[in-house]
């Protein structure tokens, strides 16, 4: 066990707790400007306690049988595909989409299955292409993929939620370039996806979400409709300036000008509280989060532990650029959490997991 424990990254755990540190803080201060009372606080603190659990527990967990036994993993994922289908019928709608089950006190707690979706999604590519890496070059291969990541996708566009259905494509088509997809296969996935947001654009997106993505391109012209979240998050962000105007004084957050300051646009409120030297902080956090990444991934000594980790890392480097490019007017509100920042359960407990697995891939890895 004490050996173990030394095997661990704790540069990459220091890293982790002080991205939650500093949500948590932004998060508390925001939770008395939204209700008065650190209600939002106190549940997002009980997550990032049971998260670390998580993560110290999976730790120990031999990731191996993720590899070694792929019924687990298969029914992982079909668990996953039933519940995505159950929220159509027993879902809550939250912000105009069926991604939620409520349950508690008076729906006080919510469930978010794509949160756990994205990552078996993860498992289950990286078990399939790392007992295929020497005829990937087929393209059957990619149809198969294709299949398994098909469900999941139809299931979380019908709620409709399009910022993980983006996400999911994502996290397939970064596993499949690290997999060694050629270049004209590539070129006919483009394709595909082309032909894939036309139909999603003209059949599964609601015109509020068809709102979002055209006041994007101009939210000046809705400047008190759909265009308000993002001018009120580019404001914040400005205030800030270098040092910010300190914890619990951001005028946009704690005025609540600014919506959703904990969740969607947790970035603008650490901006305008902690200014550019306390977002530069929490980039610098994360660019070690991704070297240390990188550095287990290399010295892993599977393939299906290469492909996890780099599946893990392009769809928390989606989930983060994503949020930012949200928060700073560069991409449309899609309603994607900042990892380990924002509040939720759902998307946090997921993530502390997979961090369990990637530091039993350490401990497992002879030369780490």
């Amino acid at each position: 066990m004490i050996h173990s424990l030394k095997k661990l990254d704790w540069i990459l755990i220091s890293a982790i707790i002080l991205l939650l540190t500093i949500g948590l803080l932004s998060i508390a201060s925001t939770s008395v400007a939204r209700t008065g009372a650190y209600n939002v606080f106190k549940k997002q603190l009980a997550f990032a306690i049971i998260g670390l659990f998580l993560l110290v527990l999976f730790g120990f967990i031999d990731y191996r049988f993720l590899r070694n036994y792929p019924f687990i993993v298969l029914t992982f994922y079909i668990l996953s595909a039933l519940l995505l289908g159950l929220l159509l019928i027993f879902g809550s709608k939250i912000r105009g989409s069926v991604s939620w089950f409520k349950f508690g006190p008076g729906g006080s707690l919510t469930f978010e299955p794509v949160e756990i979706t994205k990552f078996v999604l993860i498992a289950l590519l990286a078990k399939y292409f790392s007992s295929r890496h020497i005829d990937f070059g087929l393209f059957h291969h990619i149809i198969v993929s294709g299949s398994y990541v098909a469900i999941p996708l139809i299931l979380v566009l019908l709620q409709p939620d399009l910022g993980s259905a983006v996400l999911i494509i994502i996290a397939w088509v970064g596993i499949m370039l690290f997999s060694g997809i050629r270049l004209r296969h590539l070129l006919v996935l483009f394709l595909i996806f082309l032909i894939l947001m036309g139909t999603g654009w003209q059949f599964f997106l609601k015109d509020y979400q068809k709102s979002r993505i055209l006041t994007f391109f101009e939210p000046k012209k809705d400047p008190l409709g759909r265009g308000y979240n993002v001018l009120q998050s580019i404001i914040a962000i400005g205030s800030g300036k270098f040092w910010g105007k300190g914890l619990g004084h951001g005028s946009q957050s704690q005025l609540n000008f600014l919506p959703e300051q904990h969740t969607d646009f947790i970035f603008a409120t650490i901006a305008e509280e902690w200014g550019f030297a306390g977002v530069s902080f929490v980039l610098v956090l994360w660019g070690i989060v991704f070297w240390r990444l990188f550095r287990i991934a290399a010295g892993a000594s599977t393939n299906f532990a290469k492909i996890f980790i780099f599946g893990f890392m392009v769809l928390l480097l989606a989930h983060i650029s994503i949020n930012i490019g949200m928060n700073l007017g560069f991409a449309p509100i899609t309603g994607i959490p900042l990892p380990l920042l924002s509040s939720g359960g759902s998307n946090l407990i997921s993530i502390m997991i997979a961090f369990g697995i990637i530091q039993n891939i350490k401990i497992n890895s002879s030369n780490l």
